[in-house]
């Protein structure tokens, strides 16, 4: 038996590794060119290129280990079960349970790898792209129109305040652009708007801004009778009728219980955070009453992905039970391929439905293995055992 987990193992590892070596090139060249396209009248562009796509690489084997695993797979078993090795195994007592048993050990080997890969490495050229693309651009990280938006439920002086804080882009050095804080006092009225040009949170989380605009609103009414001091104005957006006083300072230290971290993670992508750190995050928006099912989702993608290459295995073992034909090895690859297809299409559509109709975070990450898991047994029992 171990001479055939020898043969087994060593032609799946082989025909994955082709597989995956092929789509990275495949993904490399169109990431080359178009980068190369975009850039093309820019000095050092096809250096730039070059170091853009090879970053991208981790990230598509990571997407792509899946259904790699299951057209290699299904490469190598056709091909034992069209030259008769597999006839002879199941001849020499392989039975279909001993058969899929074997084949669960390389599936969870090849899911280890992936998750290895999504934790640690794929993080890091994630952000080694953002870094590429902030020096490129000279201007930082754009947070959109919008920015990034934090709560902060201890962000003034007392625990009774609240604070809501909007960054307009960020910096390779964790500096922070067009900040805006707002801060609230228990009944949600705005006590104090702070506006920076710069800000840098150290981590004990207190923030050093830089260039700085206060408007203070007192916290009470004045009398309607009493004029308004002239160095008092009411800045546009401000409540009306409420007397606010205006500073300009060069600069001001804020104390906040939002850690350099939780910063990184809201003002970054998605893709920097390995599992840990969207479990963190994710509990941080949870304690502060803020949306976290997206990063929920994307936690429980992340770990349960394992789980996807061991089914890929499994569905990939009946397609040695077909009888072989002429063509038939690459028929049976093409069905792998339109397999592992719709697999990365209901992945990621499970995605958005899951947010959409408020599923279980788990549920909507699990839910793409467990659909494709019944669909192997399905077809393990119809073509194994009835066949």
């Amino acid at each position: 038996m171990k001479t055939v987990r020898r043969l087994l193992y060593r032609d799946i590892a082989g025909s994955v590794f082709f597989v995956a070596l092929a789509f990275l090139s495949l993904f490399f060249f169109i990431d080359f060119v178009d980068e190369l396209s975009a850039g093309a009248s820019v000095p050092g562009s096809l250096r730039y290129s070059l170091v853009y796509a090879s970053l991208q690489v981790p990230g598509h084997l990571y997407d792509l280990s899946a259904i790699s695993v299951l057209i290699g797979t299904i490469y190598a078993l056709s091909r034992m079960a069209q030259a008769s090795e597999f006839t002879i195994l199941r001849t020499a007592g392989l039975g279909p349970g001993r058969a899929l048993a074997m084949l669960l050990l390389p599936g969870a080997l090849f899911g280890a790898g992936a998750f290895a890969l999504g934790e640690w490495v794929v993080p890091w050229a994630e952000r080694q792209v953002v870094l590429q693309e902030t020096r490129r651009d000279g201007g930082g990280l754009q947070l959109g129109h919008a920015g990034a938006w934090l709560k902060d439920e201890a962000g003034s002086a007392t625990a009774a305040h609240h604070a809501a804080i909007s960054v307009g882009a960020a910096e390779v050095s964790g500096q922070l652009l067009r900040v805006r804080i707002f801060e609230f006092d228990r009944d949600n009225r705005l006590l104090r708007r702070i506006e920076a040009r710069q800000a840098q949170v150290d981590p004990s989380g207190l923030w050093t801004l830089t260039q700085v605009r206060l408007a203070d609103w007192p916290p009470a009414e004045p009398r309607a009778s009493l004029a308004a001091p002239a160095a008092q104005q009411a800045p546009p957006g401000g409540p009306p009728g409420l007397a606010v006083v205006t500073q300009q300072l060069d600069s001001l230290t804020w104390r906040s219980t939002l850690t350099p971290d939780v910063v990184a993670a809201a003002v970054m992508p998605l893709q920097t955070m390995s599992t840990v750190e969207l479990w963190r995050y994710s509990r941080h928006l949870s304690k502060q009453e803020q949306a976290a099912q997206r990063y929920e989702i994307q936690f429980w993608k992340r770990a349960l992905y394992p789980l996807a290459c061991v089914v890929m295995a499994a569905l990939a073992l009946p397609f040695a039970y077909l009888h072989a034909r002429a063509g038939g090895v690459s028929l049976k690859v093409f069905g792998g391929i339109m397999l592992g297809i719709s697999f990365v299409l209901l992945n990621n559509l499970a995605s958005h439905i899951g947010v959409l109709r408020d599923w279980s975070p788990w549920w909507a990450a699990a839910s793409p293995s467990l659909v494709y898991l019944a669909l192997s047994l399905v077809a393990f029992q119809w073509l194994v055992r009835h066949r």
